[in-house]
């Protein structure tokens, strides 16, 4: 907590200080708060189920994406309000408002599996070598079919977004729908005994009234300093990045998401080096769901209430590509992770196609750009339908629990 005053202070009385200062201070601030939100999140679990926990905590942990992808696509409404349909605000296509707003959308949602699925695993597997335990694969319980499902349910929706020239506002009422029946679904699971470690355990021995001040306030502590410091740290990180000659597209689709994706990260990160694997990979499973439904959902409302009108976020051809690229990639997450599990050798395939798109679109030219995207989009998906095939009665299975079937008979096979 103490680590995190530094940034509450320069937000509130903005020093004349250079922004790669600023973003190591606002940097420092939110990594804090990732150990906070996961030390709360834990003690959180005596009281509610793993699953709501889990939940609680990926919602608050993208707080910074939403945060800076809000601030986008409100000035996106204003532009449209102002310059029609260029939506531009005054700028060029490629930095317009709109374009931006999608593209660290995109760009979160891509590095959520790329990178963050992975890490879980890199993290587990540099802890099995150390302990001398073999090479394993990390299992997600059978609660956490209801995950799986709807980011499949969504994913597949996803799908659909490229087809159109606008996320309107019944694409956000139908997103949005899925993460509501999502919560409802995750909220009748019990609760249950965990296990503690390190803070979150002095927290869970305290007594009920005491314990759920703690965590409560943790939480609420951690969302505040959060939305109070992301957005000044992906901006930070933009003009630092500007200065170095990096285009601004480039910096908002990537490092602003790096950024603000910071703390589910961190958080799931802790989790793997202790060999929490479950409760890291589920929350990160948990923040893509919440990315890919209530993220994407809200910004064609956003847009409609700053524009005055039932507009919805204008896509160009470039960005119907970029969501084709998106929701490709997450069916292929879904179809990894039918079996509950994510082994080295899947975690190593979302990592290597996630940075062969990346390098692609570095080396290719720019008139290729669209080639590029829809090749690797189509790739996820032909890699999607093996697996999927390969697993059927799997998918069966997993997605009869991950709508249907009680908490109580799925915990009681765990």
């Amino acid at each position: 907590m103490a680590a995190t005053v530094p940034g509450i202070v320069v937000r509130f009385t903005h020093p004349d200080i250079a922004h790669v200062v600023e973003a190591i201070i606002f940097g420092v601030a939110i990594i804090s708060s990732a150990f906070l939100l996961a030390w709360g999140a834990e003690a959180a679990q005596v009281d509610i189920s793993a699953g709501l926990a889990i939940a609680v905590l990926a919602f608050i942990a993208v707080l910074p994406e939403y945060a800076v992808d809000m601030v986008f696509a409100w000035k996106g409404g204003k532009g449209f309000k102002e310059f029609g349909t260029a939506c531009q605000a005054g700028g060029s296509e490629d930095s317009s408002p709109c374009t931006l707003a999608l593209a660290n959308m995109t760009g979160a949602n891509r590095l959520l599996i790329g990178i963050g699925w992975s890490l879980v695993v890199f993290l587990a597997l540099y802890q099995w070598k150390k302990r001398g335990l073999p090479d394993r694969e990390i299992k997600l319980d059978r609660a956490n079919s209801v995950e799986i499902s709807y980011l499949a349910l969504a994913s597949i929706y996803g799908l659909s977004l490229p087809l159109k020239k606008s996320l309107t506002l019944i694409d956000a009422a139908i997103l949005v729908a899925i993460f509501i029946a999502y919560t409802v679904r995750i909220a009748k699971a019990p609760a249950e005994e965990p296990h503690l470690v390190g803070p979150a355990r002095w927290i869970g021995s305290m007594d009920t009234r005491r314990r759920r001040s703690a965590y409560i306030g943790l939480l609420l502590f951690a969302a505040f300093v959060i939305l109070l410091c992301a957005e000044s740290f992906a901006e930070a990180l933009v003009e630092s990045g500007k200065a170095a000659g990096i285009s601004e597209f480039l910096l908002v689709q990537w490092l602003a998401p790096l950024a603000s994706e910071a703390p589910e990260l961190l958080v799931a990160g802790l989790f793997a080096w202790r060999l929490a694997t479950t409760a890291g990979l589920s929350t990160l499973v948990s923040s893509k769901v919440n990315q890919w439904t209530l993220l994407v959902g809200t910004l064609p409302v956003v847009f409609a209430l700053s524009s005055g009108s039932f507009h919805g976020l204008p896509l160009d051809a470039v960005q119907r590509e970029e969501l084709f690229l998106t929701a490709a990639q997450a069916v292929f997450g879904v179809a990894v992770l039918i079996s509950r599990s994510l082994s080295v050798r899947e975690a190593t395939m979302l990592f290597g196609l996630f940075w062969a798109q990346f390098v692609l679109g570095a080396v290719v030219p720019e008139s290729a750009h669209g080639v590029e995207r829809i090749g690797v989009g189509v790739v996820y998906l032909a890699l999607a339908a093996w697996f999927i095939f390969s697993q059927r009665q799997s998918a069966k299975s997993l997605f009869r629990d991950g709508f249907r079937t009680s908490y109580a008979a799925m915990q009681a096979e765990d």
